[in-house]
């Protein structure tokens, strides 16, 4: 597959157009350990204000979720069930609150180094589709942090390139999110279909039918 650097508007448009596109980009994030880059397999949209019940920015801006409201091509991060860092990537013009969750993706650069972040002290041997299979297992294969939110994806440590044709791809609801925003109202999960690094859907228990 042919990727090429996109610039900065084509982050413009709402997650929901931006969110496809990414399936099959190359995400790369340098480190003084190293580079590691990852093939993008599968994400998830959210949008703001009222819109999306699933979303960090349905009820408007607070502190948490202020970089979702910056500049389209940044990093929003956030710290999930006291435990876990998740990567987002910002999409819209500034001032309004969309972004693609990095849900799953493939190492292609840089695999021992993700796989030396993956085990830690565990000294386990870590599968090469499990590396980067799910959000925060994404991030920690990355060596990315919740220092990482605001990041501009243009600049460095980051480098982000697009394939220059769509994906074809699959769309089902979100894994878990509760109440409506985890229903079929939206279809808004995407995935290349067959990928073995895409992560297993998991509905919420409260999420709406």
């Amino acid at each position: 597959m042919t990727l090429y650097r996109p610039t900065r508007d084509e982050f413009l448009p709402s997650s929901l157009e931006v969110a496809p596109r990414l399936l099959g980009a190359v995400l790369r994030h340098d480190s003084p350990e190293g580079a590691v880059a990852l093939r993008i397999t599968e994400v998830e949209a959210y949008i703001g204000d009222g819109l999306d019940p699933g979303s960090h920015a349905f009820r408007g801006r607070t502190k948490r979720n202020g970089v979702m409201y910056g500049a389209p091509g940044h990093v929003y991060t956030y710290f999930t069930y006291g435990m876990h860092v998740c990567a987002n990537v910002v999409c819209s013009p500034e001032g309004e609150a969309t972004a693609v969750l990095l849900r799953a993706a493939e190492v292609v650069e840089g695999e021992d180094l993700a796989e030396h972040r993956r085990v830690g002290a565990s000294g386990r041997s870590i599968p090469h589709r499990d590396l980067a299979r799910g959000p925060a297992r994404l991030v920690v294969a990355a060596g990315m942090s919740l220092a990482d939110d605001g990041a501009d994806l243009f600049s460095p440590p980051f480098e982000i390139e697009l394939p220059t044709e769509p994906a074809e791809y699959q769309t089902g609801p979100r894994t878990g999110v509760s109440g409506a925003g985890g229903g079929l109202a939206f279809p808004w999960r995407y995935w290349l279909p067959g990928d073995p690094t895409v992560s297993p859907y998991k509905r919420h228990p409260k999420s709406d039918d």
